[in-house]
């Protein structure tokens, strides 16, 4: 495995509540099995996934300093603070490696204060309203965006 490339997938506040939480909007997937699938899907891509959940900002933000640092991919889901943070989207402009934002649901059917992001404008892609499939191919995005890079 040593082989692989780390990808840093990173989860914002109520995440943790998955399979719980307004599963009409989120699904029945629970953060657990999230986070399992997408290890098991990483090792068939070729990359060392690493799953992260917080309920603190700062949490988060050290998280993307250290994937800045490191250059690695990140897939994130910053979850509320996607809308509010300015301190987030601080910390993935200094990002190096790709950024894939993910939204379980999509985001622009939802509440107005939803449709702004402080992330986007870092991306280097967003996926919205594809459910927890979205992570895989935000995963998928990054791991053929390695085999380009070899080739």
């Amino acid at each position: 495995m040593s082989d692989d490339m780390k990808v840093l997938v990173l989860n914002g506040p109520n995440l943790n509540r998955l399979g719980k939480r307004e599963p009409g909007i989120y699904g029945s997937t629970t953060y657990d099995d999230l986070a399992a699938s997408l290890v098991a899907h990483g090792r068939k891509r070729r990359l060392a996934v690493e799953v992260r959940q917080t309920n603190h900002e700062g949490d988060l933000i050290g998280w993307l300093h250290e994937a800045a640092d490191e250059g690695c991919p990140v897939v994130l889901n910053a979850a509320a603070w996607t809308h509010t943070s300015v301190a987030v989207g601080d910390a993935c402009a200094q990002l190096t490696g790709l950024l894939i934002e993910v939204h379980i649901s999509n985001v622009h059917r939802r509440e107005p204060f939803r449709h702004h992001s402080y992330i986007s404008a870092h991306a280097t892609g967003v996926i919205v309203g594809l459910g927890v499939r979205g992570y895989e191919h935000a995963l998928d995005f990054i791991a053929d965006e390695a085999q380009t890079d070899i080739e």
